[in-house]
């Protein structure tokens, strides 16, 4: 007997129940003095200065240690299947934290519940990022810290996302606060990673950076924000510009006026210069490490430790700035401004062909189009000042229409998830520009996006050939395998990085030995802060820095050998 379609579904006239996302309890102004917010998931550097910034604006906060595999473990008990090994090294980092204060400190599970929060980014989308929160909620109630407050801002909520009563704000002075810390721990990454493989002292390096890390946590520890008074200028762009008061165009004219940061970073770079020297002329191939945005920043198991290798198997690594993700979203922000400029009309309400209607769709389009290109502008005018306070030896911020030009063709950059079309561009791009001698992308175990990209891969190496390129996908076990698989296409790279070495040394007409000695005799050429041009032809360190002393040489009229005499004859 078949059913009628009623009987078939006997709940159609039930009402229908939705999901809803469960009410987290406030964390109250009240409660600010006595509530300790933790984060983490980012580079040691990059933690320490939001540590300091938080501090600054008058917060109780601590960073969670970098995860290990045991809080993979962590992350997989207490949590869901089938996530990704970045929410298992997370999620697990904070649950195996709450043990230690619970288990091993004494702390009451009620006052860990009463007086803690965690703060995280959120987001939505293809990704499973966009499930982060709820993950996070599920393995503390599954591990007994049900209860426990994770506190939400969007990546793209803005600059003021706060609310009158708040104990976290996310104001205005929040968000410069942190990207201060970002571009400030990038630019100390990047240059660390430059120069660590080439010091003469094993450990110098470490040892420097660690002072100027804490140079640098101060002045954002010390920067008070409530102090900044609206000056005539202020009050003027309050009026021309998007900022919507006094108060706040005082804020960004100090940001970009102020030497309160740079002046820090030019002191870095003096004590960088004076107290380590480096050894230039030892060949290092140059990986640049993209990928998924988690994977290609942590610096422990989450990705196998992988930029500790790479320098141990003798590279130079060349990492990713949080920045870049930043630009990356304004950008987007940009093009989804443009593609949706026609379709906010609400044709029942206004006639499609109102031309009061249109005229003010298109204002309001070039209003938001200034604002988000104004941001993109300042930021980016932002990280070259402190760039180059520090001597200018880290890379400049890419620009985002250029990548969006050279990824666009393999990987359509309306689409969203994980990196979009980042991972694809930056690979043309560094190959492209004689950046880098290979690309490691790095991503977690069956990460959908950065699984796309690996497709569109397959074009970009079949048309670029000489590309060193090789995906890597992270977990919580498998590193001997990986490290395996890098050293093989790290070997490749070496062999380019020594070749080119080798015609640089022979275009400047001197005998290695040559250049040692003239080196040996000049301590401007052992300081790691040196302006080095890039030489079209040649990617490495090494060799553009033997071009350098080459260059030197001729112009102060140094000798060649009777052996360099003897091989220019030769060849």
């Amino acid at each position: 007997m078949i059913s009628s379609p009623r009987e078939s579904h006997p709940t159609a006239r039930s009402s229908a129940t939705h999901f809803r996302r469960p009410r987290e309890r406030p964390v109250t102004r009240a409660e600010r003095d006595r509530v300790t917010i933790w984060f983490g998931g980012l580079t040691v550097r990059h933690e320490q200065l939001i540590l300091a910034a938080l501090q600054g604006l008058g917060y109780n906060a601590g960073a969670i240690a970098t995860p290990e595999k045991a809080d993979f473990q962590a992350g997989k008990e207490f949590g869901n299947n089938g996530q990704c090994n970045p929410t298992y090294f997370t999620v697990g980092a904070l649950v195996n934290h709450l043990r230690r204060m619970r288990d091993e400190d004494g702390t009451p599970l009620e006052d860990i519940l009463n007086n803690n929060v965690f703060i995280t980014a959120g987001a939505c989308g293809p990704c499973r990022f966009g499930m982060y929160e709820a993950e996070f909620r599920l393995a503390l109630r599954n591990s007994g810290f049900g209860g426990f407050r994770v506190v939400l801002f969007e990546q793209q909520g803005g600059l003021d996302q706060a609310s009158m009563e708040a104990g976290v704000e996310f104001n205005l002075n929040f968000f410069i606060s942190i990207l201060n810390s970002f571009m400030m721990g990038d630019l100390l990454n990047e240059l660390a990673c430059a120069i660590r493989p080439y010091e003469v002292e094993r450990g110098q390096t470490e040892q420097l950076f660690a002072r100027c890390l804490a140079l640098c946590q101060d002045a954002v520890r010390e920067k008070d924000y409530d102090t900044i008074h609206a000056g005539a200028l202020a009050s003027l762009l309050s009026k021309v510009t998007p900022v919507n008061s006094a108060v706040a165009a005082a804020t960004f004219v100090d940001q970009l006026r102020g030497a309160h940061y740079t002046d820090v970073l030019a002191q870095c770079r003096t004590m960088i210069d004076d107290d380590i020297e480096v050894d230039y002329l030892r060949p290092k191939p140059i990986c640049k490490v993209t990928g998924e945005f988690w994977a290609q920043t942590t610096e422990g198991d989450g990705n196998f430790r992988m930029f500790r290798f790479l320098e141990s198997e003798g590279a130079e690594v060349l990492v990713e700035p949080v920045t870049t993700w930043i630009t990356y979203m304004l950008n987007q922000s940009v093009n989804a401004a443009k593609d949706r400029a026609e379709l906010h009309f609400d044709v029942k309400a206004v006639p499609a062909t109102s031309v009061r209607a249109r005229v003010a769709a298109k204002l309001a389009l070039r209003r938001k189009l200034y604002k988000l290109t104004l941001a993109q502008r300042l930021l980016s005018r932002e990280y070259e000042r402190f760039r180059v306070a520090l001597g200018g030896t880290a890379h400049q911020l890419v620009d985002q229409p250029e990548l969006q030009r050279v990824g666009h063709p393999y990987y359509n950059s309306r689409a969203g998830g994980g990196e979009g079309h980042l991972e694809v561009a930056k690979n043309i791009y560094y190959n492209s520009k004689e950046l880098c001698h290979m690309v490691l992308s790095l991503k977690p175990f069956g990460c959908m996006p950065s699984t796309q990209s690996d497709g569109a891969q397959a074009a970009v190496t079949s048309h670029f050939k000489e590309m060193i390129y090789i995906p890597i996908e992270t977990s919580g076990e498998g590193d001997i395998s990986a490290h395996s698989r890098v050293q093989m296409a790290l070997g490749e790279a070496k062999t380019k990085c020594k070749e080119e070495f080798r015609r640089a040394v022979q275009e400047t007409g001197y005998t290695l030995a040559d250049l040692r000695a003239f080196v040996a005799t000049r301590r401007d050429l052992r300081r790691p802060v040196q302006d080095i041009q890039h030489r079209p032809g040649f990617v490495g360190r090494a060799a553009a820095f033997a071009l350098h002393v080459g260059e030197l040489m001729r112009r102060e009229g140094v000798a060649p050998s009777v052996r360099s005499e003897l091989g220019a004859r030769a060849t």
